[in-house]
């Protein structure tokens, strides 16, 4: 009988004192090696054993009944061998109690070693998840999307390797558009200059990269701000509309005050602070400049955007292609946004990041603030072109 008992490796839990039932079995399994069970005989449905064990220790182990009561409940545990587990590491959301999903998630997802995968499988969207581990573990994670519903959705969750590409300025602002705030206040460009990694943005600026990482894990923990809108995750052919209707609209509307404002307070006042022809000049050109780019997306790009859209929902080709691939004329964008770009930051560095001296007027101080509102508006204007509506057409015409 002994010998038997040793065998199966079976534990009468209700031999147990209730305070130390689940700590033996806690024991008794970690004593488990790969593809070793133990048995539990129990009086009642064992099932809150299972939520605790698959919270604590994680989708290591299978569960089965070999008896269901109404006396006897008789549960196989057993360890799963390793080579499976790390090759499937699934988790099945559903199964789960509720109040323990996320913690049970997290659990696992902390246990993977860099370059480990967790596919989870669920009956909804797991979006909220994305956002809860964001802010809690950080830009440390990929996100992939296998199965879409309507039945059941199939995540794959990859913890990133060590170094293992290294996200620019622009796609980590275009994650999260509150750390762009960071950026801002290192003077790190992650519109034009979207595409250096933060490594290589600190170390042209001189910056200790580890005091900008340390903020940018800041502002993943802050998860009390209000989340920006979703930019990243919009249709392009309505991310392109709303740049057309909220920053073209935006800059069009500005225009004739930053050039009517800037030609009287340089006549004023050019003659004791004469950096204000210069800034007064630059401005000029970048209000000429964005007039004729905006010109040049609302007639050709954004269109063409739209139409890639239009063919993949639909299922067809394009038709009438006026170039060879948008990598060409997004190009010229993109230079044109640098060129802005340079001209706002010089305008910037001749007003001393728009101090007013003593001297200033009414008109002085609109054109400082407007010039200020304007150089904002066009950094999430440039963002959400480089970094998301350019970079996902570009993706979306070579597929």
């Amino acid at each position: 009988m002994n010998t038997l008992l040793e065998q199966e490796n079976i534990l009468n839990v209700t031999l147990i004192e209730p305070r130390l039932k689940h700590p033996t079995i806690f024991d008794r399994f970690d004593e488990l090696i790969s593809g070793e069970s133990l048995v539990l005989l129990n009086d009642h449905d064992p099932k809150p054993l299972y939520y605790e064990l698959a919270a604590e220790r994680g989708e290591i182990f299978s569960w089965k009944y070999l008896e269901q009561g109404p006396e006897l409940w008789k549960v196989k545990i057993t360890r799963n061998i390793k080579s499976t587990a790390k090759e499937e590491n699934i988790l099945d959301v559903t199964a789960i109690e509720p109040k323990l999903k996320h913690p049970t998630i997290f659990k696992m997802f902390d246990a993977l070693e860099p370059g480990e995968t967790l596919t989870i499988h669920n009956d909804h969207d797991p979006k909220p998840l994305y956002y809860q581990l964001l802010g809690e573990r950080g830009n440390i994670f990929t996100w992939e999307y296998l199965e879409e519903g309507p039945q059941l959705w199939r995540v794959k969750i990859s913890k990133k390797l060590s170094g293992q590409g290294d996200e620019t300025l622009g796609e980590i602002a275009a994650k999260d558009l509150r750390k762009a705030e960071v950026f801002k206040r290192y003077g790190l460009d992650f519109c034009c200059g979207g595409k250096k990694t933060v490594k290589e943005a600190c170390a042209e600026k001189g910056l200790d990269v580890t005091k900008v990482e340390q903020e940018l894990q800041k502002a993943d923990k802050n998860i009390t701000q209000s989340r920006p809108l979703p930019y990243n995750e919009w249709s392009l052919d309505f991310l392109a509309d709303y740049i057309s209707n909220t920053h073209h609209s935006y800059v069009k509307k500005t225009i004739p005050d930053l050039k009517s404002y800037g030609a009287k307070v340089a006549s004023v006042h050019g003659n004791t602070h004469p950096e204000l022809h210069k800034m007064n000049r630059l401005a000029d050109e970048v209000c000429d400049e964005l007039l004729s780019h905006m010109v040049k997306e609302e007639a050709a790009l954004f269109p063409y955007i739209k139409s890639l859209v239009a063919a993949k929902r639909e299922g067809t080709h394009l038709q009438n292609v006026n170039f060879k691939s948008i990598q060409s004329p997004i190009d010229i964008m993109e230079h044109e946004h640098e060129s802005v770009a340079n001209k706002m930051d010089e305008i910037r560095r001749l007003s001393n990041n728009y101090s007013l001296p003593e001297d200033a007027c009414a008109s002085y101080a609109f054109w400082f603030k407007t010039l200020d509102e304007f150089e904002n508006d066009l950094h999430l204007h440039v963002h959400l072109e480089n970094n998301i509506l350019f970079s996902k057409a570009i993706d979306l015409e070579k597929k």
